[in-house]
């Protein structure tokens, strides 16, 4: 498609050559065949070109006017081939638009089990870029029209409407997300799209941004499993920089910001195993494998335990967490095929 636009543009710079081509010929000729001055010679060459319909500056001779025909008919051809070719470059624009807005319709259509973010401002575009980073499917909704461009450019699927609208998060796949994360600026918003999310798909898991801290309970009662208040884990982390700055800045450096520096995985022990018979940390021997060591275990019920002792049986629905530097973690994705 960007050829094709390439290609109207190369005929509409044609186009704008023969123009100025044939407006040189007209001023050139009344110059010197009709003996016109440079001004009347321009004024005559507009006025024939536009099929204006005023008179002459001054009667033209039968040389004059054989040459007016001449350039009557030529402008009509060339003005005509114009038109024609920017109508044709604005409606393949047009074209060009709608077959990008459908090709991502197709795509989001085909996503299942996919993270469904509304609003793309500062906690919104992080969410994405983390989700990139894991190269989890997500779908971002956005109403600010504005935002569209940002979002092309990220390569991030989009839905641009109001998400406080049913049709708009049905068009994002909301019934098919495992995922939801309401990342909207202001709290009685994030509490209508919960609410209308909820209702849409009662299983999903629900993230929501919250500012204020009074709006905690009313989003954990409107369907949020999970409410992040910014401003709180802000103040939280400067304070926890003052009393243990070394713990802190260790934990940075596991934060996610691309592909190429991933520290720290979660992964279900299905992943690992198929056999009915429950493995144990020591089996799976993921040490000497890949060097990730393991730091945590989720069992099945949703309980975290902080370094499990080898000899655990990993329950089948359970996860483990594992730690190594990006190339381990890249190595025990191959391994196992998890992304």
């Amino acid at each position: 498609m960007n050829e094709l636009i390439k290609f109207f543009r190369t005929k509409i710079y044609t186009a704008v050559l023969l123009l100025v081509a044939i407006m040189l010929i007209g001023v050139f000729g009344f110059v010197h065949i009709s003996g016109y001055s440079w001004i009347d010679a321009l004024y005559m060459t507009v006025i024939t070109m536009t099929t204006v319909g005023f008179g002459e500056v001054v009667p033209l001779d039968d040389q004059s006017k054989v040459f007016t025909i001449f350039l009557i008919l030529a402008s009509v051809v060339i003005v005509g081939y114009a038109l024609s070719i920017i109508t044709e470059y604005i409606l393949s624009k047009n074209y060009s638009e709608e077959l990008k807005h459908k090709k991502m319709q197709k795509k989001i259509e085909s996503f299942k089990n996919h993270i469904v973010i509304c609003g793309y401002g500062r906690n919104g575009k992080q969410a994405a870029t983390k989700l990139m980073a894991y190269n989890k499917e997500f779908v971002v909704v956005e109403k600010n029209k504005e935002m569209e461009e940002r979002m092309q450019l990220d390569k991030v699927p989009y839905v641009i409407g109001n998400a406080n609208e049913d049709e708009i998060l049905v068009t994002a796949g909301v019934e098919r997300a495992a995922c939801f994360i309401s990342a909207l600026p202001n709290d009685a918003d994030n509490l209508f799209v919960v609410l209308s999310a909820r209702q849409l798909n009662p299983k999903m898991n629900i993230i929501s941004r919250a500012s204020n801290e009074s709006s905690y309970d009313k989003l954990k009662f409107a369907g949020a499993d999970n409410v992040i208040l910014p401003d709180k884990i802000g103040g939280d982390h400067m304070a926890s920089l003052v009393v243990v700055p070394g713990l802190m800045e260790f934990i940075d450096n596991l934060s996610i910001v691309g592909k190429s520096n991933i520290n720290i995985e979660e992964v279900a022990v299905e992943k690992f195993y198929d056999s009915k018979k429950p493995k144990t940390i020591r089996d799976l021997d993921l040490r000497k494998k890949t060097g990730c060591s393991v730091i945590g275990y989720k069992d099945e019920n949703g309980e975290y335990m902080v370094n499990p002792e080898a000899d655990m049986e990993l329950a089948r629905h359970s996860k483990i967490i594992v730690l190594g530097r990006p190339e381990q973690i890249e190595a025990l994705n191959s391994e196992y095929n998890i992304n």
